[in-house]
């Protein structure tokens, strides 16, 4: 299940950055060439980009890719490693948790308010669905990492090539 949840993140990013390129390309054409370009174009790429961010997160994660200091981690070995590391998951996955759960209550209260997007007139809790998404990435994909500590496996690997 998770190998399948993998290649749906992935395959997820890579088609909303294609649909996402060819709308702003189609906004570009429409405003320089035939002076109007449709308004949907461009806020449905702003909430493509939106969902982009939130479930890039959830695959930097699983690619060790986010910005952190390891200055001081990276002197440890063994045990006061593994330690030093859980403690930046187990903070990390608090923060990630917390997103999810206010993101799901942003979500609700859209859903109660009626709330619409201007120009496409969708249900604003759809882009906002992406906060609670992402959070929930980011907290299977810390587990995954905290899981990998504890078996002795808390070096960078080049390419972002981690061992499964």
């Amino acid at each position: 299940m998770i190998k399948k949840f993998e290649k749906a993140e992935e395959a997820f990013l890579v088609l909303t950055l294609v649909v996402m390129v060819a709308l702003i390309f189609g906004q570009v054409v429409g405003r320089y060439v035939f002076s109007d370009a449709p308004s949907w174009t461009e806020e449905m790429a702003r909430y493509i980009h939106i969902f982009q961010v939130w479930i890039g997160a959830s695959y930097a994660v699983k690619l060790r890719e986010h910005i952190r200091v390891e200055a001081f981690v990276t002197r440890f070995e063994g045990l006061p490693r593994k330690i030093l590391e859980s403690i930046s998951v187990i903070i990390w996955f608090a923060m990630a948790l917390f997103l999810a759960y206010f993101g799901t209550d942003l979500v609700l209260a859209s859903i109660a308010n009626g709330q619409v997007t201007p120009a496409m007139q969708l249900p604003m809790w759809i882009p906002f669905l992406a906060i609670p998404l992402g959070g929930i990435g980011m907290c299977i994909r810390l587990i995954q990492q905290l899981i990998r500590i504890w078996k002795g496996d808390y070096e960078m690997h080049k390419g972002g090539d981690i061992p499964a």
